[in-house]
């Protein structure tokens, strides 16, 4: 929980996501740090996911007009003023009073969309009726397709304008750095939005909690396929990081595909998202919407993300620690510096517009190749 006020107007020292991190420190209880900061195991996937993007350099462009350039994207039917979605992140009560009200204005703010989780600490209705833009509503399998279609009706009956279908996760990560603090939800912290949660499934002797139990209601892809039929939003899976699973959401009735390992917080030792994002692309071809996710954190991660395929990219943590930081102007300012970061790589590359931006920018960083 917040140990300090939240800060009403940004320190001259506080210009980047990395430093939205290191005043976090001062103003979250280690409860919650755990929480946020924690991965899978010995993390091995966190730190890789904000190495990936270092292990491409960029080999600009000198001399072109770009006049008249921007960061406008359209995705998912509405017209953003940068590529950069605030992803779905539970219980943001744990980190400012304000939680998810304060994430949904400044996106909006900004220009840009917001995702919001189904373990969400205030009601989905709630959240709306402070978006000034475009928000989604990411989904977790209730357990059933009618309850999980009933709460998908009723993010679009609250004007959401997608979902966004995690199916990574369909057990929790060991999250060693969370179990040694003992991490548990403060009173008045929960998820809100879930009133139906799935019945525990009885074991017989000798039967798998894991495999029997929790994986026993896990969905397959005839019930992505189900939903995709009967949502009247478009739904992303979010999770994905073969490109045969890639077509098989494409099959399946997807409107795209998030290319994500969970921010390191399911499975250790996974593949980067920027790993997989331009054999997906391959497999997607250009019309489907493609997102990545994970160790995003400057602008040119952005750059490179857009290089390797991707339409837009989502970013979590760095988000969740300007708002512990200072509320809604925290996360605000930290969207306008990503923006601008991205403006100015842009212009350095050589880049009008985000479709000038292409794989020809990028070199490994390791051997010099594409």
């Amino acid at each position: 929980m917040p140990l300090r006020t939240p800060l009403t107007s940004i320190p001259a020292d506080l210009v980047c996501a990395s430093d939205y991190q290191r005043y976090a420190r001062a103003h979250l209880d280690t409860n919650a740090l755990a929480y946020l900061d924690g991965g899978a195991a010995d993390e091995l996937t966190c730190h890789a996911n904000l190495q990936a993007w270092q292990e491409w350099s960029l080999l600009p462009r000198v001399l072109r007009d770009l006049r008249g350039g921007h960061t406008r994207c359209q995705i998912m039917g509405d017209m953003l003023e940068h590529p950069v979605v605030l992803a779905p992140v539970a219980y943001q009560h744990l980190f400012h009073e304000e939680g998810e009200r304060a994430v949904a204005l400044a996106a909006g703010v900004m220009g840009g969309a917001a995702v919001l989780s189904s373990f969400a600490s205030t009601r989905l209705e709630d959240v709306i009726e402070c978006a000034t833009g475009p928000l989604w509503f990411q989904l977790y399998w209730q357990g059933d397709g009618e309850t999980t279609l009933a709460l998908a009706e009723r993010a679009a009956a609250a004007g959401y304008r997608a979902l966004v279908l995690t199916v990574d996760a369909p057990v929790s990560g060991v999250r060693n750095r969370e179990q040694r603090e003992g991490f548990k939800l403060p009173p008045g912290v929960s998820a809100v939005n879930i009133v139906d949660p799935a019945r525990p499934v009885e074991l017989v002797a000798g039967a798998s909690p894991v495999f029997d139990g929790l994986l026993a209601q896990a969905p397959r892809w005839d019930e992505v396929a189900w939903l995709c039929r009967h949502s009247r939003l478009p739904v992303l899976l979010k999770g994905i990081l073969h490109p045969a699973d890639a077509e098989l959401a494409m099959r399946s009735g997807a409107a795209g595909v998030v290319v994500s390992n969970h921010g390191g917080r399911v499975l250790d030792s996974q593949l980067t998202a920027s790993r997989m994002l331009p054999a997906i692309r391959r497999v997607l071809g250009r019309d489907a919407t493609l997102l990545v996710d994970g160790g995003i954190c400057r602008g040119t991660d952005v750059l490179k993300a857009i290089a390797l395929g991707a339409d837009a990219v989502m970013v979590g943590r760095p988000y969740i620690y300007a708002l512990a930081v200072a509320g809604s102007l925290g996360v605000a300012h930290l969207l306008r510096g990503l923006r601008e970061e991205l403006e100015m790589a842009m212009a350095l590359c050589g880049c009008r517009t985000l479709a000038d931006i292409d794989d020809q920018l990028l070199l490994s960083a390791r051997d010099g190749t594409r």
